[in-house]
């Protein structure tokens, strides 16, 4: 039994360090980011024969707009794309309207008026089968037409930089190159609240500065569905179509890009606001619909993951980096839970060794999580001074508060040990117990949270959502995502509610 009880107890110490995991390979991608400059990506490739840089490139671009029921957003989205710097004749807007019930014809009737020619009003009579229907049925008309030689697809509530288009195109003069997405930043600005501060941070950190990573390795997850730049030889490669059995059709596209051969590139300086949701049940349903969608995308691409040595020129789909930065974001209930009951088996047969893996583990935790948000801040200096409060409760408030005690060990430990909490026969305390299966207690509270925005007892879901942290509701919302994929839940793309908030506030 002595040597049963060795190896758990290694077994378990192992499984423990697995809950540091998706932040180690969150600073590696951070660490990353400073080798994009050896990736050249900003600099045109200089003519072969002259050695001088070729002109800008502005292909001739169809702008493709879903829209279902987007009259309060349609007009100021449509009026700043053509205010950007790009040549006028050399820009087409196309809104595929998926049987709007709301004034979206009437809007997009004075739309054409004021713009003739630039922009176009298809309608969709029979509506309702979602955003890649939507999509497809313009894509049929745009590449129908031998006008474009590039398509971008956006979302109608975004708003695009004067300059965002430009910097995209630019790429393009790579033939290598078949798709190039956009920094997609929550554009609320003063008008948002606290989830919208929280989004803001998390898009700091899962596009400004993960995307640029996989820039450096040269495969990028997902192509943002409201800022996708492709060339038109690439759609037609991939069948012209977008795929419309998942829910995550943007990063369809994308993995299909790279596997046709063509690489996909990110650019953080071509910047485009967004509305986010505002309340916890709509953030809930949005992110619900991509966890959804990673998982079916995982299932789908099974046969790509690890698998460095299939790689074909353009697709490093299958590199072992990537596939650790995959997994782990989608491992993370999972490696929440082992490690909380890991420290907990130790706590019972051992509880000399929980602590001191416990201590280890939030050192790690707390050195990761500062070097994010120095990272952060350099990254993209203007949104962290919105959002820094949130940025440093991220975690929730505990796990903060744990953070913090773990730069003073002796000094908790002294408080623990006046306190009472720890005794000489090393017997369980409450507090401890508590303290340990935190990181797993943590999501069903976040599942709480959500639950309590449809009751009376909603103005409790804010303060609730502080305390375990908003990284733990996306946590929770996979594990919503895997129940719902497991029970074969219909496949329903529910749109958020917008209202116009971005351009109003710009």
């Amino acid at each position: 039994m002595d040597v049963l009880n060795q190896i758990l107890h290694v077994v378990a110490t192992g499984l423990v360090f697995l809950g540091a995991v998706p932040l180690v390979v969150a600073i590696v991608q951070f660490l990353l980011v400073g080798f994009q400059r050896f990736r050249h990506l900003y600099e045109p490739p200089e003519d072969p024969e002259t050695g001088d840089a070729p002109p800008p490139c502005v292909p001739r671009t169809a702008v493709l707009i879903p829209a279902w029921n987007e009259a309060p957003v349609l007009t100021s989205s449509v009026e700043g794309l053509l205010a950007m710097r790009y040549p006028p004749d050399r820009i087409r807007i196309v809104v595929v309207d998926d049987a709007s019930t709301d004034a979206t014809p009437e809007v997009m009737r004075e739309l054409m008026a004021r713009h003739p020619g630039q922009v176009v009003h298809l309608r969709r009579e029979d509506g309702g089968q979602g955003k890649a229907h939507t999509l497809n049925h313009g894509l049929a008309q745009v590449l129908d037409d031998d006008w474009a030689e590039a398509v971008l697809i956006m979302d109608a509530d975004v708003v695009f930089d004067r300059d965002a288009l430009l910097r995209m195109t630019r790429h393009l003069a790579d033939p290598g190159v078949g798709a190039v997405t956009a920094y997609i930043k929550e554009g609320s600005g003063k008008q948002g609240n606290y989830l919208t501060r929280y989004i803001a941070f998390e898009y700091i950190t899962a596009q400004a500065a993960a995307r640029r990573a996989q820039n450096v390795l040269g495969v990028v997850a997902c192509l943002a569905g409201g800022a996708q730049l492709h060339t038109r030889a690439s759609l037609e490669a991939i069948g012209g179509r977008i795929d419309t059995s998942t829910l995550a059709e943007d990063t369809v596209t994308t993995f299909e890009t790279q596997l046709s051969g063509r690489r996909v590139v990110f650019d953080g300086y071509a910047t485009v606001l967004a509305e986010e949701p505002g309340d916890l049940a709509g953030l809930w349903k949005q992110r619900l619909r991509w966890a959804r969608g990673n998982l079916q995308v995982t299932r789908r691409y099974r046969h790509v993951w690890f698998r460095p040595w299939k790689r074909r020129e353009g697709d490093r789909l299958g590199s072992v980096l990537f596939g650790l930065i995959w997994y782990s974001l989608l491992a993370t209930p999972v490696l929440l839970t082992v490690c909380s009951a890991s420290l907990l088996y130790l706590y019972f047969t051992d509880s000399d060794r929980s602590w001191q893996l416990f201590h280890w583990l939030w050192v790690i935790n707390l050195v990761c999580y500062l070097l994010i948000i120095l990272l952060a801040a350099a990254v993209d200096p203007g949104t962290f001074r919105r959002c820094w409060r949130e940025a440093l409760i991220y975690p929730g408030i505990i796990s903060t508060c744990v953070l913090v005690v773990t730069a003073l060990p002796g000094f908790f430990l002294t408080l623990l040990e006046r306190a009472g909490l720890f005794t000489d026969d090393g017997s369980p305390q409450l507090l401890m117990i508590v303290i340990y299966a935190w990181m797993g207690l943590s999501l069903p509270l976040a599942w709480l949270a959500k639950l309590l925005t449809g009751t009376r007892l909603r103005f409790l879901a804010p303060l609730l959502l502080h305390l375990v942290g908003y990284g733990s509701l996306l946590a929770a919302c996979l594990v919503a995502a895997w129940v719902q994929e497991r029970r074969n839940a219909e496949l329903k793309w529910d749109k958020t509610e917008k209202t116009g908030k971005v351009a109003a506030g710009r």
